[in-house]
């Protein structure tokens, strides 16, 4: 059968059209994917929150609090929680439609673990519903950043006053003994972390950015130079995890996401004030985490042992510099690991490794919440990078 030389046309223009509309979103697809594949499986619905592990049966002892060790329960914690959040408002970026009734779900979610008995008013580590536990600072800082980062993305000013609400609960904790800054724990005043002063720092210059109030910038700023001047250690330009202050000594366990949080936020202060000695600190950061952290598998493909969460918030610090100094060989060194992960590194139920690299036996061990929930955001991050998302 002959058609018309016009109708010819129509289909060439409406088959070119469609392949246009077809373009090719791996990172995006491998987030959307992992996102459905979480939130299915971790969700637990009855309450609007989620499981610490899937499968939801496996209850291990939970180490990462300072006063003692947790049993996990039916539903997580408020850290892992966070991740999930922080993963909805990246993906809400991309598609606000999509998504905006997530990001709703994960304001309820959060909102589930608010404690206004005790004044001021924060986040406590578990849902007040079940049991009042202990309230940690640097889990402040995680909703204030989720709660910023989702008025960045929705416009909607409740957000942003939340943000400002959890950044005053952080500044109670504030003493000026060792020069300042802020303790992990309320009421304990044996140490003063990077994870609680990083994230407060973040927190801060992200508050100045959607208020233009230079109170926010002098704080950032008050966090970021107590951080460089007690926590880098001026030969390997890495940060320490904390400043023992009953001992007056600085405690050397090295995890990615203190630098990456410094680096993120000399970033920030460069764009803030043009002060190029931040640029400078965050290349430093950069160079001296690389060098630290970054090994290499026998095949060449780069991996970092540490927590997946704790290499996606460097990661985050390396794509802001990446943005302003077009350098991209630490975010490509992370791409590449998280790429090699996705491939070789997933198990059963579709979910990836804690090791990246995936020499370890993990195909049929229970996943953590953290672990999964902190992929969705870095595939949804370099879907940005590559183009798969407008920003």
């Amino acid at each position: 059968m002959r058609y018309p030389i016009f109708f010819v046309s129509v289909l060439f223009l409406l088959s070119a059209c469609n392949k246009k509309q077809t373009k090719e979103t791996p990172y995006m697809d491998r987030a959307e994917e992992l996102f459905q594949n979480v939130w299915s499986k971790y969700r637990v619905p009855q309450y609007g929150l989620f499981a610490e592990h899937y499968p939801n049966t496996y209850k291990p002892d939970l180490t990462y609090f300072q006063d003692s060790t947790h049993k996990a329960q039916e539903t997580s914690y408020l850290w892992p929680m966070s991740g999930i959040f922080s993963a909805v408002n990246l993906l809400a970026e991309y598609n606000p439609e999509r998504y905006a009734s997530y990001q709703d779900s994960m304001v309820m979610a959060v909102e589930k673990y608010y404690d206004d008995k005790r004044i001021p008013a924060g986040y406590q580590a578990y849902p007040v519903q079940f049991k009042k536990v202990d309230r940690y600072y640097d889990d402040n800082g995680l909703v204030g950043i989720d709660y910023i980062d989702a008025y960045f993305s929705s416009g909607n000013s409740a957000y942003l006053d939340k943000a400002k609400e959890v950044m005053s609960f952080i500044m109670s904790g504030w003493w000026n003994d060792w020069g300042g800054a802020v303790s992990w724990l309320e009421g304990h005043k044996d140490q003063k972390p990077a994870c609680s002063n990083g994230k407060a720092t973040v927190l801060s210059l992200k508050l100045y950015e959607a208020t233009k109030d230079t109170m926010y910038l002098e704080q950032g700023k008050r966090f970021y130079n107590w951080m460089l001047e007690h926590l880098e250690d001026d030969s390997l330009h890495i940060i320490w995890n904390s400043l023992l202050t009953e001992k007056g000594e600085v405690q050397k366990h090295a995890y990615t996401y203190n630098t990456g949080t410094m680096i993120q936020s000399a970033v920030r202060l460069y764009k803030a004030t043009g002060d190029k000695r931040y640029l400078n600190d965050a290349e430093r950061l950069a160079k001296g985490s690389f060098a630290f952290y970054v090994k290499y598998m026998d095949n060449g493909v780069p991996y970092i042992k540490d927590l997946p969460w704790f290499v996606v918030v460097l990661f985050r610090g390396y794509q802001e510099l990446y943005e302003v100094n077009g350098n991209s060989k630490y975010i490509d060194a992370i791409i590449e690991s998280a790429d090699w992960a996705w491939k070789h590194a997933r198990d059963k139920a579709g979910l990836i490794y804690n090791d990246w690299t995936g020499n370890s036996q993990e195909y049929d061990k229970p996943k953590w919440l953290l672990d999964e929930s902190c992929m969705v955001e870095l595939y949804t991050r370099i879907a940005l990078i590559k183009g798969e998302i407008k920003k």
